[in-house]
């Protein structure tokens, strides 16, 4: 996984598989028929391993709906900081929407379901906000769900492009404040 998130997809050769795996070329292709699918096994442990841990969150019912998506946005914010300190480039996922750009129909899938999962989860904590009056804005729920996930996508975007901590969290904020003023 660490292979393909420091290069890419493209960027990351079968030399570097290999010495990331810890076998010679034939047992990496004899374990995973390709570099394709060791990628698509790479990114589907990650994404799932991401998206739950955002799930979590936005399901915690012991927060209101508007401090769940705080709380959301603040661990993207120290995901990108302790991405920043360890040394990855940001997010997989994001990584690779814009690597693949629609050029790969099984990734583009996979991509699809997991923001087909995320957005889901968003526009239900939306509603149940709605519900309880702590997420005030008119919008329609859908709409406001993929626009917390723009907002996510630009903060990470935002944090490779070198974004110090307080202006991740002010990013953050607004979006809040968008929900709930």
């Amino acid at each position: 996984m660490h292979a393909f998130w420091a290069n890419g997809y493209e960027a990351t050769s079968t030399r570097d598989l290999c010495e990331a795996v810890g076998l010679d070329r034939s047992s990496v292709y004899n374990a995973f028929t390709s570099k394709h699918e060791l990628f698509k096994r790479v990114l589907i442990r990650y994404v799932n391993a991401t998206t739950d841990t955002q799930l979590e969150i936005l399901q915690d019912p012991t927060r209101s709906a508007a401090e769940r998506i705080r709380a959301l946005l603040g661990e993207i914010v120290d995901g990108e900081m302790e991405n920043r300190r360890s040394g990855h480039p940001g997010c997989l996922t994001v990584n690779t929407t814009v690597e693949f750009a629609g050029r790969d129909a099984e990734i583009a899938a996979l991509l699809e379901r997991d923001l087909a999962r995320r957005l889901e989860a968003l526009r239900t904590v939306i509603e149940t906000g709605r519900r309880a009056g702590d997420i005030t804005s008119t919008r329609d729920s859908g709409d406001l769900a993929r626009f917390l996930n723009a907002v996510i996508a630009g903060i990470r975007v935002t944090a490779q492009g070198g974004a110090d901590r307080a202006a991740l969290e002010s990013i953050a904020a607004t979006a809040v404040d968008a929900l709930t003023a």
